[in-house]
C-alpha cells in the first residue's frame, strides 16, 4: 500500500488529470459535441497500460472537463464513469498482454467501445439531442459510430505514439516515468 501511494504516483496522477482537463478546455465545444468530438485528451487513455494511478487521474481529469459541457450533470457523472470503466479495464488488458503491439491495439478498444456505447445515451436519450437523425435509436446509432471513429483517432494516432515515448522514457530511467525510486 505504501508504494501505491507514495509521492511520485500522486504527482503523476495529478499531471495526467490535469492535462486532460486542459487539452479538453482547449477545444472548448468542439470537445463536447455530440456528433464528432475533438478531445486528443483521449490519447491519455492508454496510461493505465503503465501506471494503475492514471484509472483514477482520467476519471478526475475528465469530470472537471466535463464541467463545460453542454450534457450538464449527466455528462459529469455518467461520461466520467464510463471513462473510469474505460480506464480499469485497459490497464487490467496491459496486466494480460506482455508484448507492446498487443496491449495498445487491445488496450485502445475499451476507451473507444465504452464511449460509443454510452456517450449516445447520454446525448441523445437523457438530454434529447437527435439532430443526428429523425429517431431516437438512428441518432443513437449515428451518434456511437461517430464517437468510435473519432475516438479511435484520439487513441490509436496519438495515444500510440504517446506509448512508444513513454515506454522509451522508461527503458532509459527517466525518474518521472519509472516507479523506481530515484537514484542518490
Amino acid at each position: 500500500m505504501k508504494n501505491f501511494l507514495s509521492t511520485k504516483r500522486l504527482c503523476r496522477a495529478g499531471v495526467i488529470a490535469a492535462l486532460y482537463a486542459v487539452l479538453t478546455y482547449v477545444f472548448g465545444a468542439l470537445s463536447h459535441n455530440g456528433f464528432v468530438q475533438i478531445r486528443p485528451a483521449e490519447a491519455l487513455c492508454i496510461l493505465p497500460l503503465f501506471y494503475v494511478e492514471a484509472i483514477l487521474a482520467l476519471y478526475v481529469g475528465c469530470m472537471i472537463a466535463n464541467l463545460t459541457s453542454p450534457f450538464a450533470v449527466y455528462d459529469v457523472l455518467l461520461g466520467s464513469l464510463a471513462t473510469l470503466l474505460a480506464a480499469l479495464l485497459t490497464y487490467f488488458i496491459g496486466k494480460l498482454f506482455k508484448k507492446d503491439f498487443a496491449r495498445v491495439a487491445v488496450g485502445g478498444i475499451p476507451p473507444i467501445v465504452i464511449n460509443a456505447l454510452f456517450i449516445p445515451v447520454i446525448i441523445v436519450f437523457l438530454c434529447g439531442d437527435i439532430s443526428a437523425a429523425n429517431s431516437p435509436l438512428a441518432a443513437y446509432f449515428a451518434v456511437s459510430a461517430s464517437l468510435a471513429a473519432t475516438q479511435s483517432v484520439w487513441v490509436y494516432a496519438l495515444g500510440l505514439p504517446l506509448y512508444f515515448l513513454i515506454k522509451r522514457l522508461r527503458e532509459k530511467g527517466v525518474a518521472a516515468f519509472c516507479d523506481l525510486p530515484l537514484k542518490r
